[in-house]
């Protein structure tokens, strides 16, 4: 299989956004990025997504565009592998690739959403990468996750329930659920925050291709990607159909919002009319429900009540977007995916444009909040700000926070100023719900200031008197750093086998401005020395607050690790 991307967006022709949605979706097949519309022309593309087969001789079989393909094309593929099996014209051999992109290896993995709740004093963080649920504190202190980090479809508790790529995040009013836009499972499922418990309210786990039946468990979805609740019902950018869904919690019963399943900009009769694009963030307030439409990179909202109209507030048609403020009928956005609403304007993530922008809903004027435009990281004001693929947004306390997927970081940002800061992430071995809580050795070590550059982060880990450690059982420590921007690892598995009393290991970082933390989880085996030569099995997990400071005079982050002291337990000579 070769894949072949001919971005419709100027933003996606970009060899490096290229790479990182290969990362992101894990393909493992080769992908050949075709910006010039070159090979578009030359096989006579005329539409996404469009796939041609080519049998073993190089001679074209066939080919087909839209969707529901593999119902069309396994039969002939089959036929063509028996026929070249037959003839001996085939090698099954698999063909050895290395993969060059990878996926991000901090703490968050190109979250998606962001949801604050003031109240509570919680930020859940729809943590995609890692196929998970993140609740931290305000400050940036994680309590736990939901979801192990493992794709999948499961419910269950915090560490048997499975995601597959979760987008889209809401608070019951009670605070006591946490609804999720599980994309990639074509589903919606809720997390009891008392009892940690995962269970699916809508979706089978299979796309929908058909029109709701009501019944939300036995009903398809479509890549529902982001939820909103007004009285009582669960409004869905269900992305894949084109469509808002609404789930009536009190009746139990899915049905279609608006839209009528076409793809295109057309305002009218939320059921008869009015056409979307690619549905995604959705936000309200007492009144409408608003939402970016990512495919016509437009910002669209109709009436809760009654059957009203879909009105567009920006953007004009499916093949036009661009980087505009002023009035909201010539303001431009491109593929914009997140959005919130607050204090009369609509916030938005125009995340093609790697900007946050404002809406005003008393004069309908478009402004840029933050964001110089271009793909970067940057703690500052206004235009010296930057974000890569911004996306979610929540409004809480005056301050807006900022799923910065590319960047895999949250951002804090004054919508006053124009101020944004990075908020940095501690206690990041409490989003290991598999860590079990006994026997595990934590320790806090100092604070260290550093200068910023490449350097060396250097961990010794050093066994108690009369012993040494294993060689037969290969120790292992695993790294995370809270804030990639600051403390940039080049190494995050590391392993070794010794008998030495004591192990150092060297790993190049990149240290830039700022504050994070470096995390340690792992296992280290170590034995007694001598006749009495039993040997022990050690949890640890060590955190290294790192402060870079351009005034600092030290180069290296040293971390220095002596195993706890064993005594025996037993009596005897």
């Amino acid at each position: 299989m070769i894949g072949v991307h001919t971005g419709k967006y100027s933003e996606e022709q970009e060899d490096e956004a290229v790479a990182e949605a290969i990362a992101r979706y894990d393909r493992r097949h080769p992908v050949v990025n075709d910006p010039d519309y070159v090979v578009w022309r030359q096989w006579g593309v005329r539409a996404w997504p469009t796939v041609v087969l080519i049998d073993p001789r190089g001679s074209v079989v066939g080919g087909a565009s839209g969707e529901l393909v593999y119902e069309r094309f396994q039969p002939v593929v089959q036929q063509v592998y028996d026929e070249f099996s037959a003839r001996g014209l085939i090698d099954t051999t698999p063909i050895p690739l290395t993969l060059e992109a990878t996926v991000a290896s901090t703490f968050l993995s190109f979250p998606s959403e962001v949801l604050v709740d003031e109240v509570g004093g919680r930020i859940f963080i729809a943590d995609a990468g890692h196929h998970r649920i993140v609740v931290t504190d305000l400050d940036g202190r994680v309590v736990t996750a939901f979801g192990a980090g493992e794709p999948g479809f499961t419910d269950g508790s915090a560490s048997e329930a499975r995601f597959r790529d979760p987008q889209g995040l809401e608070l019951s009013p009670d605070g006591r659920t946490l609804w999720i836009a599980d994309t990639r499972n074509h589903a919606l499922r809720a997390i009891d925050l008392e009892t940690g418990e995962t269970a699916t309210i809508a979706g089978t786990g299979s796309r929908a291709y058909e029109l709701p039946g009501g019944d939300p468990l036995s009903s398809d979805l479509a890549s529902p990607w982001d939820i909103h609740h007004h009285e009582g019902s669960l409004y869905i950018a269900n992305a894949g159909t084109h469509q808002i869904w609404v789930l009536d919690l009190a009746n139990d019963h899915l049905s279609v919002f608006a839209g009528t399943g076409r793809e295109n900009v057309d305002d009218g009769h939320r059921l008869k009319a009015a056409t979307l694009a690619q549905p995604s963030g959705l936000a309200g307030d007492a009144t409408h429900l608003y939402w970016v439409d990512a495919e016509s990179s437009s910002v669209r909202r109709v009436p809760f009540a009654g059957e009203g109209d879909v009105e567009t507030l920006i953007g004009t048609h499916l093949f036009e977007w661009g980087d505009a403020d002023g009035p909201a009928g010539t303001a431009q956005i491109q593929h914009a995916q997140g959005l919130a609403v607050g204090d009369g304007v609509v916030y938005l993530a125009d995340t093609y444009n790697h900007k946050v922008r404002a809406l005003s809903l008393a004069d309908f004027s478009v402004t840029t909040v933050a964001g110089s435009g271009e793909r970067d990281w940057n703690d500052a004001t206004g235009a010296e700000a930057a974000f890569e693929e911004p996306n979610g947004l929540s409004l809480a306390g005056g301050k807006l926070y900022l799923a910065d997927t590319g960047n895999h970081a949250l951002r804090i940002i004054d919508p006053a100023s124009g101020a944004v800061r990075t908020l940095a992430f501690t206690n990041l071995a409490a989003a290991n719900p598999r860590l079990p809580e006994e026997g595990i050795v934590r320790v806090q070590l100092p604070t260290q200031v550093v200068a910023p550059g490449v350097t060396t982060l250097r961990i010794t880990i050093s066994s108690p008197e009369n012993f040494h450690l294993n060689a037969a059982a290969p120790s292992r420590l695993e790294l995370a750093s809270s804030s990639d921007r600051v403390v940039q690892l080049s190494e995050t598995e590391l392993t070794w086998s010794t008998d030495d009393e004591s192990f150092t290991i060297p790993i190049p970082i990149e240290l830039h401005e700022g504050e994070a933390e470096i995390t340690g989880t792992g296992v280290v085996y170590f034995c007694r020395t001598g006749k009495e030569a039993i040997c022990l099995i050690q949890q640890v997990q060590l955190v290294v607050p790192v402060r870079v400071s351009a005034t600092a005079t030290a180069g290296e982050v040293v971390v220095e690790y002596l195993l706890p002291d064993v005594r025996p337990t037993y009596g005897g000579s």
